[in-house]
């Protein structure tokens, strides 16, 4: 018999099954907490720590997207504290990459604009990195610009999880990484992709993107392999 919860998320009584985390809870209950990571029907890896909240008791932000939920557990999603941290996050997403949003395919189709927009960052404060990084246009179809990646690894997730193909995975460390297909090799030439196109349609910006899809074109589609996501979910009892 599953054991059921019951909680608090922002001075609201929720409940949820146990092995549910707090992110899982909360978009039942219709509570909204941002998140680039984090996609309904694969595994959750907390790799960009906006979904943070504040639990009572504990002195350290918990990932909401990792941390299971147990009995009293008093969560605050939204305070000031928090609002502060998700902007200064956020920042450094911005600041450790190229993102030039006029020239961006995924201009006004953005997760990452969007989250901006809703914690009202409108300038930066620290300095620019300006890494050099690389195009990979060598797909027939898609391309990877690692100017806009921000490493939320979706597009190795769904690969793997949802695909089955395991195309993409991370090499190196710091400002350094990267998401990479098989091993290194351009993405053109790599023997385990389907072309199935998942990993363009989950990226939260302008990294992956169709070739010759105009930005008016809008956001990306995911319906096609959604009903996957769901049994997806299912399947791990959620």
């Amino acid at each position: 018999m599953t054991t059921v919860y019951t909680l608090t998320i922002d001075g609201r009584d929720v409940a949820g099954s146990e092995g549910q985390t707090i992110m899982d809870v909360a978009e039942e209950n219709g509570i909204d907490i941002p998140g680039l990571c984090h996609l309904p029907g694969i595994h959750d890896r907390g790799a960009c720590r906006l979904c943070v909240v504040e639990i009572a008791g504990s002195p350290r932000l918990a990932a909401a997207c990792t941390t299971q939920i147990a009995e009293g557990m008093e969560v605050t999603a939204h305070s000031d504290t928090l609002q502060e941290y998700r902007r200064a996050a956020t920042e450094m997403l911005f600041l450790e990459r190229n993102h030039v949003c006029a020239v961006c395919v995924a201009n006004n189709h953005c997760e990452l604009q969007g989250l901006a927009d809703d914690l009202s960052l409108t300038h930066f404060e620290l300095p620019r990195i300006s890494p050099q990084v690389d195009i990979d246009a060598s797909h027939k179809l898609f391309a990877i610009d690692h100017n806009r990646c921000i490493l939320c690894l979706r597009c190795v997730r769904v690969c793997d999880e949802i695909e089955g193909a395991h195309t993409w995975d991370v090499m190196h460390r710091g400002l350094e990484t990267r998401v990479q297909t098989d091993m290194g090799i351009p993405w053109g030439e790599s023997p385990t992709c389907t072309s199935c196109g998942k990993c363009v349609q989950v990226c939260p910006t302008g990294a992956l993107f169709e070739k010759g899809r105009p930005v008016a074109a809008g956001s990306k589609d995911r319906r096609p392999f959604l009903p996957w996501l769901r049994v997806r979910e299912e399947e791990r009892g959620l």
